[in-house]
């Protein structure tokens, strides 16, 4: 998950590898409307949102044995939505300065997404919380040291866990 910029489609194929899993990137999933949308610099609306969330948690859930998304997922009621659909859904935040993010929307070419609308991601960003099941990673990394961190923590978590099978 992250705004606009921050990798997420990047990191997520090279997880995906990694772990032998099947990858969508979420912008796929976008209903035709909600391109035009951001193609024209007008940000999304939570009336927006709902289906392409619904979407992306069905997407999840026609793969039980596991996939990689890369979802924008902003808000805590978008993540809780997709679990509604994928209860066991775990978010990893590409997390990063908004000068950061700023520099690679302006070299990305061909992209939907304008740089305009990145502070209104910012905007409707709320950070992961201590419930919810996931953790940040700081983009400032490369996105190869990124996804190792990620897997470590991926596999940290399912220690404990009987019967579970690390990624």
């Amino acid at each position: 998950m992250g705004v606009s910029g921050s990798g997420k489609s990047t990191v997520g194929v090279t997880l995906a590898d990694r772990l032998g899993l099947p990858f969508i990137d979420g912008d796929d999933l976008h209903p035709p409307a909600n391109v035009e949308k951001m193609s024209h610099g007008i940000p999304l609306t939570d009336d927006d949102r709902w289906p392409w969330l619904r979407s992306v948690g069905q997407w999840l859930s026609d793969h039980p044995g596991g996939g990689v998304v890369a979802c924008s997922a902003l808000k805590r009621s978008y993540r809780d939505s997709i679990r509604e659909l994928c209860p066991d859904a775990v978010f990893v935040h590409c997390d990063g300065t908004r000068e950061l993010l700023l520099e690679r929307m302006s070299q990305r070419v061909g992209h939907f997404m304008p740089v305009a609308l990145l502070d209104s991601q910012l905007d409707t960003l709320e950070t992961l919380q201590a419930d919810e099941p996931g953790r940040a990673f700081d983009i400032a990394a490369s996105p190869a040291l990124i996804t190792d961190e990620m897997i470590d923590w991926l596999r940290n978590q399912h220690e404990d866990e009987p019967g579970s099978q690390h990624p």
